[in-house]
């Protein structure tokens, strides 16, 4: 079958990826459908939602029809779950959940039962292990003690170990502790063996109490969360450096701000926020779960007389078709788990994203690294924020608000207007917001959340967009194609600028390709410097500036990393924790490049004898193994490390592994 399809300018990789992960296949593993008809059975499947709201069948095809047009011209795209299975026997079309870990060991193997069920849908698994009692409590019923929350977190990775994801995805698990619970020193090192937790990420929850605390360098409480009863006090200043030196090492334990998140919880009669998903960007109640899509910024600018615009129109219904199909979503979706399926259906929590933001700035001529850039981030995301809100209201008025309205945020007079009263980027005023409680007054909102910006890695990919709101990690590459002969791979938007502006060349693209980025090659010109950075050329000080602007007006969180050269200092993470806390920012993920061992990539692919014993040492072979797809020797000496997809490099970003050429990501 040919399935590649000039008509949806689809990139080489896009389809194979496609191929590889997402079209159906029949039992010999061929493929039975080609990227069309998976574009058309995602849109079917989703529109078909219509019919449980009296629309007719000609209604839904022709909503499928616009749902279509915006997802192959890749204005819009779902998420991973949602293309792989919508249309499809397994139906489940959501990313990732959080479960509840209760303090009784009924409890917490009733848990380890979900998650299995979770796991072999697709899907990725949040958990807080805060309600544990911690280690070496006294067990009443059996007049034993407790082996604390670390030890039980072991038990969930053994369980994720097991269960394969249908195929299409390992699974992924987040684990947080709260920074008041008694074990928290020991859950602050337990990946520092990176041979344990393999199937976790780790954040530790931070209070407002432990900043203040940090702040005035005194210690803080420690509570038993049995009786909460004050057991002990550290010093926040000591446990802070703990967080940081962990971090610089290796990338984890990750923070989430959990009162920041609890401030903003949609829902607070119905449950406290305790978790988020394995990549931190959606804090969920318990039994809740992602439903999440991404609009390509890239694609949402045109030219004009006085150069690039934005598209605001496009953009505006781009948004309102996405609110749509993601309500949609919610309506056919097949959950594993009656719980979720309540819990979901009572708040229709819907997150919109973005992704192409690099692209949208790089069109538009304007640096990463500027007022400018952080400016028409906070336009384009309140824009956005508007948007699907206005298209809640009227989904409200057609299907009616969501259930858990009472008692919610939305639940009183003027919530949108005092939130953001006096904090105008210049696309939505204050009267607009005013205007929109009025309007929800009157008909509610249909989703408890409608925004929030997911890792974007193979989505991205497939709509040939920069992923989520991350600048560029290179912007040539090269790699060996078959008969040995080197191929460069350039960012489009660079070459033509380059050609533009003449300073075009073979010899210079070679040159750039051997890091990637042109801030320390001469023959770039200087204006093109400041337009084209890429990750790494970006200080740490405005990748936690841009994530901060898009945070504004995000209901849920972003998912973006603060990455750091190899040479970053321990203080520099912590001036990126301390400015993430100031800027309002509901979590942070921070990556000092090479600084996880077993990291398989380099930009520069020749690895000292040093590093390549690293990267053998730190994971075991079945995991390298299963999650690279390469040739082992009998001794288990791993031969190579490569993506499963394109056999290339592999960056931290998005709170994942991302590959650089294809977009490929656990996590999308």
């Amino acid at each position: 079958m040919n399935l590649v399809e000039e008509k949806l300018n689809l990139s080489e990789n896009a389809i194979k990826v496609l191929e590889r992960r997402y079209l159906k296949r029949d039992k010999n593993g061929n493929c039975t459908e080609k990227p069309s008809d998976m574009f058309r059975r995602v849109s079917l499947a989703i529109a078909s939602g219509d019919l449980k709201f009296g629309k007719t069948q000609a209604d839904v095809e022709k909503l499928a029809e616009r749902f279509y047009k915006e997802i192959t011209n890749c204005y819009f795209m779902p998420n991973s779950p949602t293309l792989m299975n919508a249309g499809r026997e397994l139906g489940q079309l959501a990313a990732c959940f959080v479960l509840p870990v209760e303090d009784s060991l009924e409890g917490i193997f009733e848990t380890v039962k979900n998650t299995a069920l979770i796991h072999k849908s697709g899907g990725g698994t949040g958990f807080s292990f805060s309600r544990l009692r911690p280690k070496n409590s006294v067990v009443r019923s059996t007049m034993g003690v407790s082996s604390g929350p670390v030890s039980f977190m072991e038990v969930f990775n053994a369980a994720t170990e097991a269960v394969k994801q249908g195929g299409t995805r390992r699974g992924a698990n987040m684990g947080i502790l709260r920074v008041d619970h008694p074990d928290i020193l020991d859950f602050i090192n337990c990946k520092s063996d990176n041979n344990k937790l393999n199937n976790f990420n780790i954040s530790v929850a931070i209070t407002d109490k432990f900043m203040e605390a940090l702040k005035n360098n005194t210690d803080y409480d420690l509570v038993n969360p049995q009786n909460n009863e004050v057991v002990a006090r550290l010093n926040a200043k000591k446990v802070f450096d703990l967080i940081v030196d962990g971090a610089w090492r290796n990338g984890e334990p990750g923070i989430i701000f959990i009162d920041k998140m609890n401030a903003d919880n949609p829902t607070p009669l119905v449950g406290q926020i305790e978790s988020t998903n394995p990549c931190g960007e959606v804090p969920l109640l318990a039994y809740e779960a992602c439903n999440l899509g991404s609009i390509n910024l890239g694609k949402m600018v045109i030219d004009s007389a006085n150069g690039p615009i934005v598209d605001w129109n496009k953009l505006a219904e781009t948004t309102r078709t996405a609110i749509r199909f993601l309500d949609n979503v919610i309506a056919v979706n097949n959950y594993p788990l009656p719980q979720i399926s309540e819990m979901v259906q009572n708040n229709r929590k819907i997150g919109l994203g973005v992704m192409g933001w690099a692209d949208m700035l790089m069109k538009m001529g304007i640096s990463y690294s500027s007022a400018e850039g952080t400016k028409l981030a906070s336009q384009v995301m309140e824009f956005i924020d508007y948007e699907s809100k206005c298209e809640s209201i009227e989904l409200s008025k057609e299907r009616g608000r969501f259930n858990n309205f009472k008692g919610s945020i939305y639940d009183g007079k003027n919530f949108l207007y005092n939130k953001y009263k006096g904090k105008s980027a210049g696309k939505v005023s204050d009267e607009q917001w005013k205007e929109l409680d009025s309007q929800i007054e009157k008909f509610g909102i249909r989703n408890a959340t409608t925004t929030c910006i997911a890792p974007t890695g193979t989505i991205s990919m497939i709509a040939g967009a920069s992923g989520g709101v991350e600048p560029l990690f290179g912007l040539v590459f090269s790699r060996l194609i078959m008969d040995g002969t080197e191929m460069l791979e350039i960012n489009p938007i660079f070459k033509d600028y380059a050609v533009k502006h003449g300073f075009y060349s073979e010899e210079l693209m070679k040159e750039i390709a051997k890091t990637g980025s042109v801030a320390h090659v001469d023959k770039v010109p200087s204006d093109a410097k400041k337009i084209f950075v890429t990750a790494h050329d970006v200080s740490p000080y405005w990748h936690v500036k841009m994530q901060a602007a898009f945070q504004l007006h995000t209901d849920n969180a972003v998912s973006k990393t603060v990455n750091f050269e190899e040479n970053a200092t321990r203080a520099d993470i912590e001036e990126a924790y301390i400015l993430a806390y100031e800027n309002n920012l509901k979590g942070i993920t921070v990556y000092r490049n090479n600084s996880r061992q077993f990291q398989p990539m380099n930009l520069d692919a020749k690895k000292s004898d040093a590093q390549i014993e690293a990267e053998k040492s730190m994971k075991t072979v079945d995991e390298i193994k299963e999650e690279t797809e390469e040739e082992y020797n009998p001794t288990g000496e791993i031969k190579t490390v490569k993506c499963p997809e394109c056999g290339n490099e592999i960056q931290m970003a998005e709170g994942c592994f991302i590959c650089l050429k294809c977009g490929y990501s656990g996590c999308s």
